[in-house]
Formats: structure tokens, sequence, C-alpha cells
């Protein structure tokens, strides 16, 4: 039988009937979560252009709204002679037959204007009767001259379909702590180990339990369909396992409580390879100690000049570099050393005790260098002169905004071999051995100080396309400023690397983390990937977006193609637009700087040449079988036993709370609906084929429900607030993982007329812990965690229903955590973690009487690049899940299911698709259901035999 899964972050279909059975392509994976492109990581089909320039405006429609995405071509007078917003909004509602906003004073806030010369960019977030709308976001361009205004273009997403109640039943106070308890279920639970028992420390907690804190934003509307309430909220913390910094955004469905949306908030340069106030919010000023030249030494040893300060307090020069906005905000350009702080220290908040970096002469010396102190500061100034000389835009925010720099932290004491923006300050890794200091490459500094600027303008959502778009920009922008810098050639095949140059001992194209001249497509490199990988795959699928830019810049030169990629940004792009929306924001930027036609084809070409065409996610084709297409659900996984398959979906726009269906795994036969549509999240379903059993989310509990397959009332096996994981049904027997007060993790089981469950171990034994159960012919295994003469160990435990006999399987080596286990009629199965450091894990099989223990495929998962974390079995086959750490390898890194006969000794992918492939069951003999992310949206698929070898 098989285990819960871990679930795409994904979405769509239903209308009172499931969607897709028997189609063969066209599935997808990554979630079209707020029912428009961005947030999807689908693009939008390309809209046709209603009319040519010389025929009048140019206008794109939107994407299930009545509002146009682009209207260029216009130049229409505006009446107002008050501020921008007014003049704006005014035009807005004078044009209601174009724009069909119905009152734009009152549902359109002005965020600001920007101003270059006489022409205004002013932007307007979208209000549903007050509440903001996550990506409603609508722009207005307009050319200001002897206090008249004409307007000349707009862009954006409004969405006029909302009808969405927004009253809310879920407090503040549950939808922080599902939205705590969502973010500790995406990041970890994937294996038992020490983390899972009460540690020392606030209040005994596990250290899951105490990683993450959670804070109440209020209440945002996702425009998925009618929209969607919720409260959205921001939980912070450290990954328990990994030790990297979390950020995360989470929203709660303000009906039923259920985590509808998460993605991450920090905007990482790349994959990790290997109380004091901050002064971000007002900055130093400038009016303390007068500047004072300096110098210091690069790690590619070139001696550069740097701005510093003497602080008479410290007796030393300080990197704060108060020239720069002198004559504007007073603010300055600070470089911090942050060398012994964890990164999880310093992600989204100010770490205490920090100082910047100083030095008894201006000449700073070999420390300052090897901290990356030099690389940065030097670099900070130069990105800082490149946006004010290039594009007359002052700091990151076009304000004036200080720029801090922390540099050197580390990630649980060793290296940290990344950087990122958290929305106020960079933060680069120290690197390690190989890997200098990430601040050692200007492509770097520029990439992530552009992470500001975009924040600044367009506001890209940092998930799916509009991430991978964020992505695009910081890392255009970055190399961009790089290359100008050093002088080199965009006919240089190396020109395209970013972080080449930040390996100590391998060549740039052996250290680089991307390459914008990969000529990576999408009709054969996009990933569909959900929001638990890459948020996303805002990395994976960047340079689809960035080559078409890289090929503009080529082509058309650094100085035409950087001015049009920043008028794009700036003045047109929208925080949910995806690949096709950035292509047509680029076009018309363009076009509005007065290129001419066959520049302007240049532009459209190399877009062509990329695939981000009309209808491009469309050629995205599979070797999988549909069984309900488009689920357009988020977190749910899916079951299967006794021939059948059970799943959860939504309607077609996202906005209906989900019900679970259930059908016949060979595809015959309608689908049937199981659950109620009563407004509760049904999620997480599992069968053995005669019941269904699932979880059901509502504002003040998480039930256990059940059904029969056949028909008949549905039954409340266990309600209370915490979510349960780890379901699954045999017979007349549920098995579950629940946690203590205190964050242990504890496997119980109940029959289907029980109240009370039954613990297998003492569940107020802190110190010893049982979780990721599997049920089959009248036995439960599961991970164990316990103590024998004052050690911590693990193993894999079988308990006999029948007489409550409990077996310790025996292991091979000393394990250092145990993932999944899986049962059949005959043996018991489960992953080993023996090396937290390799993060490989060994697929094992035993005895019910805990005896002949092996590996399966001993070597073979070693040789094929294996990473096993999940695992569903059958009488015939054990089909894993396996993701390699990091995200370089493209494809190969994206989660994909691997199947091994019983006996170990054969195995092969079960699916060649390209896209993610998640939550695995086991539905019999060797076939498998799944949820596949390969073109952008989600669908529940099938194969009855592997694939095999795939190229």
């Amino acid at each position: 039988m098989r285990r819960r899964g871990n679930s795409l972050r994904k979405p769509r279909a239903r209308s009172g009937r499931p969607a897709g059975r028997g189609r063969k392509n066209g599935i997808a994976g990554a979630a079209a979560l707020l029912g428009a492109a961005a947030l999807v990581v689908s693009a939008v089909p390309a809209q046709a252009v209603a009319a040519s320039a010389a025929a009048g405006p140019e206008v794109v429609p939107g994407k299930g709204t009545s509002t146009p995405s682009l209207v260029d071509g216009i130049r229409d007078r505006t009446k107002a002679t008050g501020n921008a917003a007014d003049a704006a909004r005014e035009h807005l509602a004078d044009k209601q037959s174009r724009y069909h906003i119905g009152n734009p004073q009152r549902d359109l806030a002005p965020l600001g204007t920007q101003s270059s010369g006489a022409t205004e960019t002013v932007r307007l977030q979208q209000k549903h009767h007050g509440i903001d709308v996550l990506g409603g976001q609508y722009v207005v361009r307009m050319e200001k001259k002897d206090g008249k205004r004409l307007v000349t273009g707009t862009s954006g997403r409004y969405f006029t379909r909302l009808t969405a109640d927004t009253k809310a039943a879920v407090t503040q106070d549950v939808a922080v702590e599902r939205a705590v308890a969502a973010v500790r279920a995406q990041l970890g639970g994937r294996t038992l180990d020490k983390s899972d028992i009460a540690q020392p420390g606030r209040q005994g907690l596990t250290r899951s339990a105490e990683s993450f804190s959670g804070t109440a934003r209020g209440l945002v509307v996702l425009p998925k369909g009618d929209g969607v309430l919720t409260q959205h909220v921001t939980v912070r913390g450290t990954h328990p396992a990994t030790g990297e910094p979390v950020l995360r955004e989470v929203y709660i469905d303000a009906k039923a409580g259920y985590p509808v949306l998460q993605y991450s908030g920090i905007k990482t340069f790349g994959v990790d390879k290997n109380k004091t106030a901050a002064p971000a919010k007002g900055g130093i000023k400038a009016d303390a100690p007068a500047p004072t030249p300096g110098s210091g030494v690069k790690y590619d040893g070139t001696t550069v000049d740097l701005n510093l300060t003497k602080d008479p307090g410290r007796n030393e020069y300080l990197m704060r570099d108060t020239v720069r906005m002198s004559s504007t905000s007073h603010n300055v350009l600070a470089t911090w050393d942050a060398r012994g702080k964890d990164v999880g220290e310093v992600s989204g908040r100010w770490p205490d005790g920090i100082k910047e970096f100083g030095s008894a002469t201006p000449a700073f010396g070999p420390d300052a260098t090897e901290a990356g102190a030099v690389d940065a500061h030097w670099a900070a100034g130069k990105v800082y002169d490149y946006y004010k000389n290039v594009h007359g835009r002052d700091s990151l925010d076009g304000r004036g905004m200080t720029v801090n720099s922390l540099v050197g932290v580390t990630e649980f004491g060793s290296a940290y071999v990344n950087a990122f923006w958290d929305g106020t300050k960079m933060v680069y890794g120290g690197g390690n051995d190989e890997y200098k200091t990430l601040s050692a490459d200007l492509d770097v500094v520029g990439h992530e100080m552009t992470h500001g600027v975009v924040e600044h303008t367009a506001n890209l959502v940092y998930a799916g396309q509009s991430g991978a778009l964020n992505e695009a920009l910081a890392d255009y922008f970055g190399q961009s400023i790089s290359v100008d810098a050093a002088g080199v050639s965009m006919d240089d095949p190396d020109s395209g690397l970013l972080g080449g140059h930040l390996c100590r001992s391998k060549s740039p194209r052996e250290c680089a983390f991307r390459d914008l001249n990969d000529g990576a497509t999408t009709s054969k490199n996009f990933l569909g990937v959900g929001f638990a990988t890459d948020n996303g795959g805002v990395h994976l699928n960047s340079t689809i977006f960035s080559g078409s830019l890289w090929d503009i810049r080529k082509d058309l030169g650094g100085k035409v193609a950087d001015r049009i990629v920043y008028k794009a940004l700036s003045e047109y792009m929208t925080p949910l637009d995806g690949y096709t929306e950035g292509r047509n924001a680029v076009i018309a930027a363009a076009k509005d700087l007065g290129l001419s036609s066959d520049d302007v084809n240049t532009v459209t070409r190399s877009f062509n040449a990329h695939g981000i065409v009309p209808n491009w996610e469309l050629a995205l084709g599979v070797d999988t079988d549909v069984l309900l297409g488009k689920v357009n659900t988020a977190g749910s996984s899916v079951g299967a036993g006794g021939g059948w398959w059970t799943a959860s979906q939504s309607d077609d726009s996202g906005t209906e709370a989900y019900s679970v269906w259930a059908g016949r795994a060979d595809g015959k036969g309608a689908p049937k609906l199981i659950s109620p549509n009563d407004g509760r999240y049904h999620v997480n379903p599992v069968t053995d084929g005669k019941t269904v059993v699932w979880l059901a989310y509502g504002p003040k509990s998480v039930d256990i429900l059940a059904r029969p397959l056949a028909g008949g009332p549905i039954r409340t096996l266990r309600s209370g607030k915490v979510a349960l994981s780890g379901v699954q049904v045999d017979g007349d027997v549920v098995v579950f993982e629940a946690p203590s007060r205190l964050g242990t993790r504890h496997v119980g089981y109940l029959r289907l007329r029980d109240t009370d469950p039954v613990w297998v171990e003492d569940r107020a034994d802190e110190q010893s812990a049982t979780a990721l159960p599997s049920i089959g012919n009248g036995r439960i295994a599961y991970a164990k965690l316990y103590a024998e003469n004052g050690t911590s160990k693990f193993g894999t435990e079988v308990l006999d229903l029948k007489t409550g006999k409990k077996t310790l399987t025996q292991q091979l080596g000393t394990p250092e955590g145990i993932g999944q286990t899986g049962i059949n009629g005959k043996n018991v199965f489960w992953l080993a973690d023996e090396s937290k450091s390799t993060g490989q894990m060994g697929v094992r099989r035993a005895e019910f009487d805990g005896t002949g223990t092996l590996d399966l495929g001993k070597g073979k998962t070693a040789a094929a690049g294996l990473f096993p974390y999940d695992l569903t079995v059958s009488q015939d086959a054990v089909t894993v899940t396996s993701q390699a750490p990091g995200l370089s390898a493209g494809n190969q890194s994206t989660a994909k299911l691997w199947q091994f006969s019983v006996d170990g000794r054969t195995l092969g992918r079960v699916s060649c698709n390209r896209g993610e492939q998640l939550s695995a069951a086991a539905a019999g003999g060797r076939q498998v259901v799944w949820l596949d992310g390969t073109t952008g949206f989600t669908d529940l698929v099938t194969r009855t035999r592997p694939a095999g070898t795939c190229g």
C-alpha cells in the first residue's frame, strides 16, 4: 500500500464533473493558482492584437477578465490637472467601454508614480471591497507638458470577475497556526530523525516545532475565478534539516482554513551548492564624518578605489559610501561583516552585533579581500552607478534608499554558497574550498541588487512564471553590468555565464550557475514543477526568458537593449506577468522607444527563437494517460489501491473548495464524486478499493472522513485542530500520523467504527517517535526513533494487528534517519538515511519477522544518480520518488519516479515526462498513478508499465 504523498502545489478543473479523461497530452504541472499566467507555471496563450497602430489603439485582451492586458498606440488627453494618479484613474473611468473598470477612484489605489522627463508611469493597486487583490495591478503611462497630460498606454491585470465575499470565517490566530503547520509539512517530514523528538531549549519543543513563527498580514483576495478570500501569513524561521533561512508567504483560505498558496519570499542567486535595529529603513546619514577615498584588492587581484568614511569612535575607516547619494537622499552604501552569523540569523531581520568592515588605514588588507568585502563594496557602487547613469534611477527604490551588503554568512557553521535579496538588503555566503564568497563576481551583486529594483517596479511575484521573469531580469541586468564593466564582447560564447568567476580552480564554464547563451526554449526545456520545488521553477526556467533578452542584446547592442528591457520592467510589467506578458511588454517598450520596424522584428524573433510564441505550452508532450485533468489543487496528494485511484479536484477556475473524486485505474467508467461540496477543503484522499478516507479542512477543525466506494453515508472518524498526515486505509483500519503538543511525531490507528485511536507507542513519551506509516494485509509498518542504552536509534517496526506483536527489522549499518515505509503481502520496505551529508537514501526490504534485510538494487541507485525520498509498494514493484539536491542539473534534478522489481533486480524510469512527478501511488502490478507537472497544469496520470531508459 502507498503512503502520504508530497504534493505538487498546483491546479485546475471540474465544474460538476472531472475533466481531461482520455487526453494524451496537455498534461501539466505547476499551478494555475490564481487563474493567471504568472503564478502559474504555464503561460497564457498570446492574445491577438485587436488593431494595428496605424488603425488605432493596439489592444491585447486580458485572460479571464474584460480589462485588456496591454493598450498601446494611444494619445488620449486627460482633463485632470492635479496629481498623476487622479489623472490616470480619470482616464480609466472615461474609457469605461475599453477598460471595464467600474469605479477606478474606489477600486484602484495609487502605489506610486515614476517620472522621467516629461513621462509619468502610474501604478495602481486593485482593491476588492477595500481588500488588496494579489497581483491586481494596473499601469497608466502618460506624457506631461504645460500642465496637461496625454495617456500613451496602459498595461497590467485588473480582474473584473471578482465577486468573493469579504467576511472571514477563519481567525488570524487559526490562520497563523495552519500556515506554520503548512510550511513545516512542506519543508520537513520526509524522514524521521533526531529533530523529531523534543529538544532542550524553548519550551522543550522539537527542532521542527520551534523553527518557525508566523505573522498575520491581513486579508488578501487571490484572483482565481470569482476570487478566493485568504488570510495572508508570513512564516519565518530556519529549515530544521538544512539550516537555510525560511521566509514564506502563505495564503490561508479565509472560509475554510486551508493553505491554498505558499511560496518563498527569499530571492536567491541560485541553489546552495554545497536586536539591533537595521539601518536599512532610514540608513546612516552622510551628515556625520566626512567621506574618505580608500582602496582594496578584489579577489581577482585588482586594486580598486573605495568610498569610505573615517569613524572617530572606532578610529577606523569604514566601508560606508556617503558620496553617491550625498546630493539626493543622503543615504549610504554600506558593507557589513557578517562572518560567524548563520544564514538563518540574517534573513528578513537585522542580526545583532555586526559592524561595517573597518580598517586602520584607508587601504583595506587581505582579510577584507578574503571576506569578499572589497568586492561587495566596489560592486555595489558599480551597480548603483549603472542604474543612476544609464536609467536615471537613484538606488534600488528610485528614491535613494540605503544599500546594505552583508558578507561572509555561513550555514549551520559550514559553507553557504549562495546569495540573496530579502527585501531590505543583500546577503552573500562566505563560500567554501572551491567557491569564493558570492560577492566576488560583479554579476552576482548586480543580480541581487536588481531583485531590489524589480521589487520596487513591477514587483513580480517570486513564484512560477512571474518568478522566472524576476530571475531572468536579475540575470540579464546583473550580467549586462558585468560584461560591460569587464569589456567582454557580446559575441564571446562565455559572455552569458553567471557566477563563472566564483570558483578557485574550475573554469568559468564549469563554475557558472547559469548560462544566458544556453539556447533553452520552452518547447524543449520548460520544466513544470510545483511551488515546493524552486518556487515553481524560478531558476530552472529563467533562461527561457533571459536567453531571449540576451539575444536581443547581442543583436541590438547593450545600450539599446538595456533601455528596452528597463522600460518594459519599470513601465509595462506587473506582478503576475508570465512569459507571454513579458514578451508583449518588451516588444511594446521597443516600439515606444521609436525603434525601427526591423529592430522591433529582431526583438520578436528573439522570443520566437526561444519558443515564447502563441500557445507554446501546447507543444509539450507526455508519455502518460490522463485519469483526471487539471486537478487545480495545491498541496493535496493522491491515493490508489484495489484497482482504484482517488484525488482531489477544484473547478476550472480554482475558486471552488476541493472535492474528492475516485475512479478505476484502468480508466474505464466515469469518476465518482466522493465528498460533499460543503465549503470545506477535502484533500489527501486514500483508498483500498473499497473505502475512501480523506481529510476535510474547516474553519475550526480538520476531520478524518470515510465513505464506501460503493456509496453510503460519510463518517467522521476523528476531529481536531491539528492536521494529520500519512493517512492510509486497509479494510476497516485507518492509520495516520499526528504531532504531540511539543511537536513529536506519533503513529496511531483506529477502526472505522471506533471513536478513539490506538497509538503504536506511548504518546506521552517525547523522547521517542514514530512516523511515516503504511498498512496492508493486517499489518502496519512505520519508522521508529527510540532509546537504547542511552543512545537514540532508528528502526523500522511492523505491528501485526491480529496478534498485537511488534517486530523491529534488522538494519544495515547505523541509519541517521528512516524515510517512508511500505508494505505488501510478503515484505516490509523503507528508505534508510545513512549519510546526511550526501542526501542519498538506501531502499531496503525485510521479512515480517525482521530478518533478511537487503538493499534493493544495491549500487544501481548510486550509478543512476538516485536520491530517493518517497516510496510506494505493490505486490510486484517498489516505486521511489527521487530528486537530486541542487537544481543545476535541470530536468534530471526535478522529482522523477523510478521503479524496482520487488527482488531489486530491475530498475527503470516509470515515465520519461520532463516535468515534476510527485505523489506516486501504486495501483497494482506495476501500474502507478501520480501528479505530473510536465506542461504547466497538474494532472493525475498513469502508466501501467515502466518506460525504462529515458534519453
